[in-house]
Formats: structure tokens, sequence, C-alpha cells
């Protein structure tokens, strides 16, 4: 049985550009599944597509056991939406902004109240409750559009790079929600350009790139592809290359990497911190004096280098001429 999201072949074209090409996707009840790929890699089309908001050229998509193409106002009830820009009235207050999309899911005025004033509590807006949403801060602004996405308290969450351009500090609170919603019993599909994200919330991460997805798994099995684990040695002699060479050569899994004119030395390895202690007490036997050492773990220009060739680019998103799913339209067109 397909899970609560499910894609078979979705493709999607845009004059010449073909945004998505034949995705697949099987998301079980209850679980995040992270869409990792670069800027125009097709994430973006594909949460449109599995929101309703874009009909794809070709291919089928079930969500909440709901056909996507068959019953889109039916899909629209049991979904919620944070786009990749925060979809708030400037000009109302965060209460009036949480108000209003309780009408628009035509809940009464009484319930749509109550429920506006549960989740400022719960995402520490309720200082600001009643300032104009244009007075907020990046991250109060993106809390209040993820509140607006939960107002219905929605069996499947779509967030599309809900942390793009937070602090670290905006970053780390979203974090804690998104983490207790899937607590909740919430499926989300999340898109992301961070691996760390992904590996910090995702229980499985599909990678996406040019409209395909082109590889899956966790966030552990997908770094064990570019070369797991890795020590880095930067010596403080030239002459000690040499040296290192034979300790790391001696704890590595593949040949070592020498880059003469930075002194610095990496292999591949499978131990992880007990190989760096090793590694170390070696080198300090021999009397080479290192500069810096560290267990490295791959960073998403490694993944992406590994499985596609090129780093993670910061192209614009495929240009899409119905708008992205961030828009106003966009909220409004799930609560019908």
């Amino acid at each position: 049985m397909p899970g609560a999201i499910y894609a078979e072949g979705l493709v999607k074209t845009f004059g010449e550009v073909k945004a998505l090409d034949g995705v697949d996707l099987d998301v079980p009840e209850g679980t995040v599944l992270g869409l990792l790929g670069p800027n125009g890699a097709g994430k973006t089309t594909t949460v449109r597509v599995l929101t309703t908001l874009l009909r794809p050229d070709r291919g089928r998509a079930v969500v909440a056991g709901i056909d996507v193409l068959e019953h889109p106002n039916e899909v629209r009830r049991a979904i919620g939406l944070s786009g990749q820009f925060a979809a708030v009235d400037e000009y109302l207050t965060g209460r009036e902004n949480l108000r209003m999309v309780g009408r628009l899911y035509q809940m009464s005025s009484r319930a749509a109240k109550a429920r506006a004033g549960e989740l400022l509590e719960r995402f520490n807006l309720a200082d600001a409750a009643d300032r104009p949403a244009k007075t907020y801060s990046g991250g109060m602004r993106r809390r209040l559009d993820l509140a607006a996405a939960l107002v219905v308290s929605p069996p499947v969450m779509f967030m599309d790079e809900p942390t793009t351009g937070l602090d670290p500090r905006n970053r780390q609170q979203l974090w804690t929600v998104i983490e207790e919603l899937v607590a909740g019993g919430t499926t989300l599909l999340l898109t992301t350009q961070y691996l760390e994200e992904a590996d910090h919330l995702a229980d499985e991460i599909c990678v996406v790139d040019h409209g395909r997805v082109i590889a899956r798994g966790t966030a552990d099995q997908l770094k064990a592809r570019t070369g797991g684990e890795r020590v880095e040695v930067v010596v403080h002699h030239q002459d000690d290359i040499a040296a290192a060479h034979v300790v790391l050569a001696a704890i590595g899994k593949d040949e070592v990497a020498v880059v003469k004119h930075t002194r610095k030395l990496t292999v591949p390895v499978a131990g992880g911190a007990k190989l760096l202690a090793d590694a170390i007490r070696e080198l300090d036997a021999r009397g080479v004096e290192i500069d810096d050492i560290g267990l490295r773990r791959p960073t998403l220009d490694d993944v992406f280098i590994s499985l596609t060739g090129h780093k993670a680019e910061a192209d614009d998103e495929t240009p899409d001429p119905a708008g992205g799913t961030g828009s106003r339209h966009g909220r409004q067109e799930a609560a019908k």
C-alpha cells in the first residue's frame, strides 16, 4: 500500500525546460522525507504538484490516500503547506493572519479565534500577536507562516525550504517545532539545500538533480557513498609530509591524498574517533608536528560532487508561470 505521500513518474515541462523528469516518491505515514537538492533541481515543482498547485504533464500522485489529480479539493483539506517565503499579510496582525486562515478553511469565528491563540502560544508569538506582521523579524514571519499551515492540524505537511535565510537560532527553533509535529504523528515532506537539516530531521532523504531522484537513503548512507569519514592532517613542516603519509596510509581504507603547498593530507577511514586517536599517537611518536588534525564528514558539496559531478549551485528554481509555493494565492487555493 502506498505511503501517506506517493508519487510515480511525475513529469513537468516548462517550455524547453524539463523541471520534473520521472520523479518517484513513497513516504510512510508518520515519517519525514527530506527532498535534498540545489536550487533548480525540481524540489519546489514536486511540492507544487503534490499540493495541487500545479498539474503534471504525466504521472500519478496520492496524498493522504487521495488521488491528487482526481480529487484536488479533498487533498487541500488534508494538507498543510509552508512555502519558501513567508506567506503572511504584513498589514494584518499575527492574530488576524491566523484567524483569516481559519475562516478560509471554513472554521467558525470562535473556533478560528481559539486556534489562533493556541498557535501563537505554541510558536512563541503571543507577545507580538497584536502587532502588524510587517514589524516582525524574518524568523517571526517564518514561524507565523508555519503556524498558518497548521491551523487545521493536517495529517500531511509540506515544507519547502522552511529555514532558508534564517539565522542559526531561528533555524533551531523551527527544527524543534518540526520535531514536535512529527512526534504527534504528522507525515512531513521537507525540501532543503542543507544536508545538516536533512540529517537532523529526516528519516530518509531523496537527492534530486535536474528533475530526477538520483539517490535515496539515510543521511549516513548518502555520506558513505561519498567516501564516509576521513582524517585530515596539516603538518607544520614540508619535510614531515612523507612521515605523515606513512601514518595515514596505515589507518586508511584508500589512497592518501596530498596537497603539498598547503601541507595537507587526507585519507578515507572506517573506524571514526579511535583511528583519529591512533593517528595522533603515531604522529607524535614519529615527531611529526601538526598544525591541524580532525575527523571530517562529507559536506553538501561532497555529496553532490560525488553523485552529480558538480556542486550544489545557487541558481534560481526552475521558472514557473504560476508563482511560488510561498504565495498567498497558494494558501487560499489550499483552503478551498
